[in-house]
């Protein structure tokens, strides 16, 4: 008690907050789940070695604008998740010069300082695609950086470059509010396209064309009703609440086969809702929590509600593919239908060694300017390669289906001879090789990513 007791007192005095006796302190602990029990602007806590306290937030500034031509976008909704996508702030709703400020959580060490842990952000925006989605990532924020009083982060990972939509006639939107426990994160899906819950479980889902739709709500362990919504272009359709019916208890299982893979021991499994699946780019969004990591045999994904799902299998950077070869079995796409039992896929996913990325997007979307020139790894088994190139909307802009094999270097060069580029646009590139005209292996699928300038 005495112990306790100091580390409470310790707190109090680093931040603030009123502190009585024991007693007081037995009664006055804050709730970190809740955020009850400290005054705003105040937030709860956790704290390494002690009970939860009361501290200024942690805050992220930033601004989102147009990749296009960088004019503000007002109206944006923005906020921060977990590294297994669990939403963690309440959203943030950019003004009309595109600036944001977000409250997030951030654990404490025993001197009130935030320790290391990363956050990403998403932001949804009308006419606008959301960010991230495949190819592009967010960049991680480390809470442990906020410098300042109050403290706060802004950096090139909270400006947010949102693309806009090649068409956005005809498109309303739908919000409501998931009410259930914990509700934040769970990903909404009406026609295709998808918003994200805030922790109060309020939501606005953006660009859902006109006309009916049903709405529907994924998130691990939690299973919600349907709502239907007709929406209306250039209006928002309110009032469409999905309420929780229960818990989602089906658990997705299976085995992924790693082949010929020396870069790569473990992967990830990932279950895709099948709405927001495109086939021709082999992407979609994930729910919170159904993933699993670490993967280099068997994979069971847990609480998985019903519904239609697409399992990828190495779809995250790990220097491993889904392997190409649709000449063996286990290579093919998987869809599968969740109805409340357990689902065992009983064919293996094949993973095989992905094509190593050299430029651009290595390690990053870099920056690109004049004629694109596309570096990979060689394969020594192929014929020859095939390189397309996808806008980050997932059209295809450009394809070389006969990209000659190379001798003597370890490394493959493509100069683009493709329509001119647009600047501010997002592009990622893909390399595919082949022997005896089958698929034998690709570069990674979040890889090759660059922003044209």
């Amino acid at each position: 008690m005495v112990m306790r007791s100091m580390a409470v007192g310790v707190l109090c005095a680093l931040v603030g907050v009123g502190c009585g006796g024991d007693d007081e302190e037995e009664t006055k602990v804050c709730s970190v789940a809740e955020q009850t029990g400290c005054a705003a602007p105040q937030v709860c806590e956790e704290v390494e070695g002690a009970e939860p306290a009361c501290f200024e937030p942690v805050t992220l500034k930033g601004r989102v604008y147009n990749s296009l031509d960088d004019k503000a976008i007002a109206g944006a909704r923005v906020l921060a998740r977990d590294a297994n996508d669990a939403v963690i702030s309440r959203v943030a709703v950019t003004k009309a010069d595109g600036t944001y400020e977000l409250a997030v959580p951030a654990r404490r060490d025993a001197n009130g300082v935030p320790v290391k842990a990363d956050v990403t952000l998403r932001a949804d925006a009308l006419a606008y695609e959301t960010f991230p989605r495949a190819p592009r990532v967010a960049l991680p924020i480390d809470r442990s950086a906020a410098a300042g009083k109050p403290l706060s982060i802004a950096s090139a990972a909270t400006e947010i470059a949102l693309l806009p939509l090649s068409d956005s006639e005809g498109l309303g939107s739908v919000s409501g509010v998931v009410h259930a426990d914990q509700p934040g994160g769970t990903l909404l899906v009406a026609g295709g396209v998808t918003g994200a819950a805030d922790l109060d479980g309020s939501y606005t889902i953006f660009n859902v064309a006109a006309g009916e739709v049903t709405v529907k709500g994924y998130a691990a362990d939690l299973a919600l009703d349907t709502a239907s919504a007709t929406v209306s272009a250039g209006k928002e359709t309110a009032g469409v609440d999905l309420h929780a019916t229960g818990d989602a208890t089906a658990v997705v299982s299976g085995k992924v086969e790693i082949v010929n893979a020396s870069g790569g021991s473990a992967t990830s499994v990932i279950l895709v809702v099948a709405d927001t699946f495109n086939e021709a780019i082999a992407r979609g969004e994930t729910p919170r929590g159904l993933r699993q990591g670490n993967v280099s045999g068997e994979f069971s994904i847990a609480g998985v509600p019903d519904g239609e799902y697409v399992i990828l299998a190495a779809f995250e950077n790990d220097a491993l593919v889904r392997d190409p070869d649709t000449s063996i079995g286990g290579t093919e796409i998987v869809r599968i239908t969740v109805s409340g039992a357990d689902l065992p896929v009983d064919e293996s996913f094949k993973v095989t060694g992905a094509l190593a990325v050299v430029s651009p997007g290595a390690t990053m979307m870099d920056e690109v300017s004049g004629t694109p020139t596309f570096v990979f790894e060689d394969d020594s088994s192929e014929d020859l390669y095939e390189v397309t190139l996808f806008d980050a909307l997932g059209a295809k802009i450009w394809e070389n289906l006969e990209v000659p094999r190379v001798s003597g270097s370890k490394n493959v060069t493509v100069e683009y001879d493709g329509p001119a580029l647009v600047p501010g646009m997002i592009y990622q590139f893909r390399a595919t090789s082949k022997k005896d005209s089958t698929p034998i292996s690709q570069t990674e699928d979040l890889k090759g990513v660059f922003l044209y300038k």
